[in-house]
C-alpha cells in the first residue's frame, strides 16, 4: 500500500524594497544591462507592477538608492561600536569611509558596473545624487560643534564649505578605489586616511606635514 507523502509548503518570499535592490543587482550582473521596464523586470522576479511601485517609482529609483543603502548600512555599523559613540568628529568620519568602501568592496562588481555602464561620467554622477543628499546631511550633523569661528555668518560659510568638500572628496576616494587593482584595496585604505588627516590639518590650519605627505602619495601614484 501505497504511503501518501506529506506536501511541503513553501513560505512565499516577503517583498521588500532590499529584496528588489538585491535582485535588480543580480539582474544588472547577470545580463550585463539593465532592466528595460518596470513591467519586464517585475515578471522577471515574479512580482506585480503594482508591488514594484509600493517600494520604488522606477529602475532608476533603484540605482540612486543602492548607494543610500550602502550609507545608511554604514552608519548603522557604525552607531553599534561603543567606541565610535564618544569619538571625535575626524574618527567617525575615518569610521565611515573605511565602513562604506567595505561596503562597496563586498559589492565592487555591481559598482563598477554602475558606474561605469555610461560613457558620459554625468550619468555616473547623477547615480550619487541621492547619495550626495544624505552624505551632507551626515556631515553636517557630525561636524556639529566642531568648526570654532566667532562670527555666525563665517560659521556658515566654513560649514558649508566643509559639506561640499567632503562630498568632493568622497568623490575623489571613490574614483581612486575604482581604479585601485592593490590587493585587498589597500592602497585605498592609504589614500583614505592621509586624505581625510590631510583635510582636518588644513581646517584646523595646523602644520601642513601631513598635506605634503598625502601630496607625495598622489605623485607617486600617478607616476606608476
Amino acid at each position: 500500500m501505497a504511503t501518501k507523502t506529506k506536501e511541503v509548503k513553501t513560505q512565499p518570499v516577503e517583498i521588500t524594497a532590499e529584496k528588489i535592490t538585491e535582485l535588480f543587482m543580480r539582474f544588472c550582473l547577470e545580463n550585463n544591462r539593465k532592466p528595460e521596464s518596470v513591467f519586464l523586470f517585475a515578471q522577471h522576479i515574479g512580482i506585480t507592477e503594482k508591488e514594484f511601485y509600493n517600494h520604488f517609482a522606477s529602475i532608476d529609483a533603484i540605482e540612486k538608492g543602492v548607494f543610500v543603502n550602502f550609507h545608511n548600512h554604514a552608519v548603522l555599523l557604525i552607531s553599534q561600536s561603543d567606541e565610535m559613540a564618544v569619538a571625535g568628529f575626524k574618527d567617525n568620519l575615518l569610521a565611515y569611509y573605511y565602513t562604506y568602501f567595505e561596503l562597496l568592496t563586498a559589492n565592487r562588481s555591481y559598482v563598477v558596473f554602475a558606474l561605469k555602464e555610461d560613457k558620459n561620467r554625468l550619468n555616473g554622477i547623477l547615480k550619487l545624487k541621492q547619495l550626495r543628499t544624505v552624505f551632507k546631511t551626515y556631515i553636517s550633523e557630525e561636524s556639529q560643534g566642531y568648526l570654532k569661528a566667532k562670527s555666525d555668518r563665517i560659521r556658515k560659510v566654513q560649514q558649508d564649505a566643509l559639506e561640499e568638500g567632503a562630498w568632493i572628496q568622497f568623490l575623489v576616494t571613490l574614483k581612486f578605489w575604482i581604479d585601485d587593482e592593490s590587493l585587498g584595496f589597500e592602497k585605498t585604505d592609504l589614500f583614505i586616511e592621509k586624505s581625510i588627516r590631510a583635510t582636518f590639518d588644513l581646517i584646523d590650519t595646523t602644520p601642513l606635514e601631513s598635506v605634503i605627505d598625502f601630496g607625495k602619495f598622489l605623485i607617486k601614484e600617478k607616476l606608476k
